[in-house]
C-alpha cells in the first residue's frame, strides 16, 4: 500500500491509513489500483544560466522524517531519521558539529544558529548546544512539526494541536495550551513561526496568532473549514512552509486549498480551491505551488487570481518550491532540481543530485542553494 503522506491516529491506524488511500486524491493500492501515471517526458535540457555544485555532505537517510532544514545567517542545521543533527557553514561545506541525540527522530529541526531543537520518536524534546545535547523534556504528544527556536524560547506544536513554550536555556515550561483532541492527523510538518513580535501557528484550517510571552490569542483567521462525513474527509491541517512577505502570510490547507491573510488585521484576504500537500513560495506579486499531481500554479498575492499554470513536471512528485530570483527551484522524486520561469513555468536549468527523491523544499543559506535527498545527500549549489 503506497500513500502520498501518512495519517497517523490514536485508534486503528492501519484502518485509517486504509481509509486516507481511498479517499485522498494522490494515493494508490498495489493490489488491483492500476499503476501510478507515468510522469511526463522531461525537455531536454538548455541550461539558460550556470549553476553549479560547490560541495556536498552527507548526513544521514531522512527517510520518513517530517524534516525542515533550518537556515541562520551561514547556519545550515539538518536532521537525520536516525537521530543525527548536523551543523554546516554555507560558505565553505564544512561540518561545523555533529552530534547523535536519539535512536530515532519524529520532527527536527528547528534552530536559532546557536540552539537546535529536535523531537524524539519517544515525545521527547531535545536541545543542542554546540553539538553537546543542553537539555531534555517528556512531551505528552507525537510531534512532526519541527520546533521553533526564537527569542530564548523553544515553541512545539503537537500532533493533537496543544502548543507550549520553554526556556532555551534551561527547559523549565513557560506556558502550554491544550490541544483539540483530534482523531486523525497529518505526519507532515504544519506551520509554526514567529513573524514580528508574534507566533503564527496552523491549528487545524486556521492560523493562529499568539502572543510568544503568554500564549494567548492575538487574532484567529479560517483559511480552510472542515467537510466531508468521516474523519478522512474532514482532515484539515495547514503545512509548511508558510510564505510571507510584509504583513501578507500565504499558507496552504493540504487537500483543499491556498489562502493569504493580512496580519495587520488577521483576516483572510484571499482564498482559492487547490489540491496540494506542500507549502508554498512567492514574492510581492505572486505565490506559488505545487499540486498533488505535480501542476505547478501561480496566484496573484494581491487577490488570489491565476496567473499561470504548467504541467511540464506532472506525476513527478515535486517538493515544495523555493522562490529564487526570476526562477522557482523545485526537486524531484528522481532526484533532479528543477529551475523554472517565475513569468510562465518554462524551464531555465535542470540539475542532478543523487537519484534519491527530493521531498523538502530547497532553501538559501546566504548565496548558496540547498538541496537535501531522501538518502541524505546535502547539496550546495552557486550560480557562476
Amino acid at each position: 500500500m503506497i500513500c502520498c503522506r501518512t495519517l497517523v491516529s490514536r485508534p486503528t491506524f492501519c484502518a485509517l491509513v486504509l481509509a486516507a488511500c481511498l479517499g485522498i486524491s494522490g494515493c494508490s493500492l498495489l493490489s488491483g489500483a492500476g499503476a501510478r501515471p507515468k510522469p511526463v517526458d522531461l525537455e531536454p535540457n538548455t541550461a539558460l544560466f550556470d549553476v553549479h555544485l560547490v560541495w556536498k555532505v552527507d548526513v544521514g537517510s531522512i527517510a520518513g522524517l517530517p524534516m525542515k532544514i533550518s537556515v541562520y545567517g551561514k547556519a545550515v542545521t539538518i536532521a537525520s531519521a536516525l537521530g543525527t543533527v548536523t551543523q554546516i557553514d554555507a560558505n565553505s561545506g564544512l561540518v561545523t558539529w555533529r552530534a547523535k541525540v536519539a535512536d530515532a527522530l519524529s520532527a527536527g529541526v528547528g534552530s536559532d544558529g546557536t540552539r537546535s531543537a529536535v523531537v524524539s520518536r519517544e515525545n521527547e524534546l531535545i536541545v543542542i548546544e554546540g553539538g553537546e545535547v543542553l537539555w531534555r523534556q517528556s512531551l505528552s504528544a507525537q510531534v512532526f512539526t519541527a520546533p521553533l527556536v526564537a527569542g530564548d524560547r523553544v515553541f512545539v506544536l503537537t500532533a493533537d494541536r496543544s502548543l507550549a513554550a520553554f526556556d532555551a536555556q534551561t527547559g523549565a515550561q513557560l506556558w502550554t495550551r491544550p490541544g483539540a483532541g483530534v482523531p486523525l492527523a497529518l505526519r507532515q510538518a504544519g506551520v509554526l513561526a514567529g513573524v514580528n513580535n508574534t507566533l503564527v501557528v496552523g491549528i487545524g484550517g486556521r492560523l493562529v496568532g499568539i502572543n510568544p510571552d503568554t500564549g494567548d490569542t492575538l487574532w484567529d483567521a479560517a483559511l480552510a473549514n472542515p467537510r466531508g462525513t468521516n474523519d478522512v474527509e474532514r482532515l484539515v491541517e495547514l503545512v509548511a512552509p508558510l510564505e510571507r512577505e510584509g504583513s501578507s502570510v500565504c499558507a496552504r490547507a493540504f487537500q483543499t486549498g491556498v489562502a493569504c491573510v493580512d496580519l495587520a488585521q488577521g483576516q483572510v484576504t484571499w482564498a482559492q480551491k487547490a489540491e496540494g500537500a506542500t507549502g508554498l513560495t512567492g514574492d510581492n506579486d505572486a505565490v506559488f505551488g505545487a499540486e498533488f499531481d505535480g501542476r505547478l500554479l501561480a496566484w496573484s498575492r494581491s487577490n488570489g487570481s491565476r496567473i499561470w499554470e504548467s504541467n511540464r513536471l506532472q506525476y513527478r512528485h515535486l517538493s515544495a518550491p523555493l522562490l529564487l530570483g526570476r526562477s522557482i527551484v523545485v526537486g524531484d522524486g528522481a532526484g533532479l532540481v528543477h529551475f523554472l520561469s517565475r513569468e510562465d513555468g518554462s524551464p531555465l536549468n535542470r540539475l542532478t543530485t543523487d537519484g534519491s527523491a527530493v521531498e523538502e523544499a530547497p532553501v538559501l543559506a546566504v548565496d548558496t542553494l540547498i538541496v537535501v535527498t531522501r538518502k541524505g545527500g546535502v547539496f550546495g549549489f552557486r550560480p557562476n
